[in-house]
């Protein structure tokens, strides 16, 4: 399936074509940050918020009516693809998700189900309320965790700083470790898709935790998975962002791995991101979400000069060199929103 394409000053700098002004949107734009958001929060948890396709859609909005960015993020958690391949997932509170069947054998990765992705089904249909809410004025983004990161979770059960227990399947058995990784691939892809059909026109691929491999491990353990995710996605049509955390010591092997548009944290200048990987993608980012903190004048300063660094070369996307953290005042999120449209090279 190929979808037909739509105009908009994000899908264009996906493109690397030209933009009256620079396309700004920011990771986690719908969250804890907003009034709005919380208000609907205290009602209801996480994971009900996601599977249910009329939260998930009014969250999904509330950054766009409020904000005025160039695009809309679905409102989903990188886990869900989980649950239909047979782990029970939970977020505790404070402790953030907790995996209560973790990957840890053989067997545990031979009963994980490939064939059960249709119950995502109510990521597709938030998609599609919000493609209709919104009525072209700008496109949706879905999302996907990079086999990495989802492996992670999978087998470290929740959240962990030093990847033991990944790293010790990744380098003892590495015939398991790519079994998994497959599978991973394999539920991802058709997610991804159906995502697509729903009515979004981009993907972002996150790999939330590679920062924890070096760049030899990550070409020979995620590299090939990530590509092999990003081909099976790029056969839509629509563009792939691709966004690794903490993976400036080997951004161009994130970039070999494949992307229509490179995501870059805040630890690298992002001229030189580019440099690196010689423009032949778009780039995104990357400003310092504590940035978001600091005085209007600092934070224009911090604005401008990102902006500057990337010229008037097209293809560039502004945001976050991460997501916005929940104290985060919403009057700075809308001032930069103002800062970049208002920018002139």
């Amino acid at each position: 399936m190929r979808v037909a394409p739509m105009t908009s000053r994000f899908l264009d700098a996906c493109r690397r074509r030209p933009t009256d002004v620079r396309p700004v949107w920011f990771m986690r734009q719908a969250g804890r940050y907003m009034k709005q958001y919380r208000q609907i929060r205290e009602k209801h948890g996480i994971l009900e918020i996601c599977k249910r396709p009329d939260l998930a859609a009014t969250v999904t909005l509330q950054p766009i009516e409020i904000l005025d960015v160039d695009a809309a993020i679905i409102f989903a958690d990188l886990l869900l693809p989980i649950e239909p391949m047979g782990l029970k997932l939970a977020y505790l509170k404070g402790e953030g998700p907790m995996i209560a069947n973790p990957v840890r054998t053989s067997d545990d990765v031979d009963s994980l189900s490939t064939t059960n992705t249709d119950d995502l089904g109510y990521v597709g249909e938030a998609i599609q309320q919000v493609v209709r809410a919104l009525a072209g004025k700008v496109p949706v983004i879905g999302f996907v965790g990079a086999p990495f990161t989802m492996a992670s979770y999978m087998i470290e059960g929740g959240a962990t700083r030093n990847f033991v227990r990944t790293k010790k399947l990744m380098y003892s058995d590495e015939t398991l470790w790519r079994r998994l990784m497959g599978k991973i691939v394999d539920v991802l892809a058709p997610f991804a898709h159906s995502q697509v059909t729903a009515g979004a026109r981009a993907i972002q691929v996150f790999d939330s935790w590679v920062g924890a491999l070096g760049s030899d491990d990550y070409v020979r353990y995620a590299a090939p998975y990530s590509r092999a995710l990003i081909e099976r996605i790029r056969s839509t049509g629509i563009p792939v962002i691709h966004f690794g955390t903490g993976a400036s010591g080997f951004f161009r092997e994130l970039h070999a791995a494949g992307g229509d548009v490179m995501g870059v944290d805040w630890r690298i200048n992002i001229d030189q991101a580019w440099m690196d990987i010689s423009y032949r993608s778009a780039i995104q980012g990357n400003l310092d979400p504590v940035a978001l903190f600091a005085p209007l004048p600092e934070l224009r300063a911090k604005v401008h000069e990102l902006l500057k660094r990337t010229g008037t070369r097209p293809g560039h996307i502004f945001n976050l060199g991460h997501g916005i953290l929940p104290e985060t005042p919403v009057e700075n999120v809308k001032a930069v929103v103002e800062m970049v449209r208002e920018f002139r090279p």
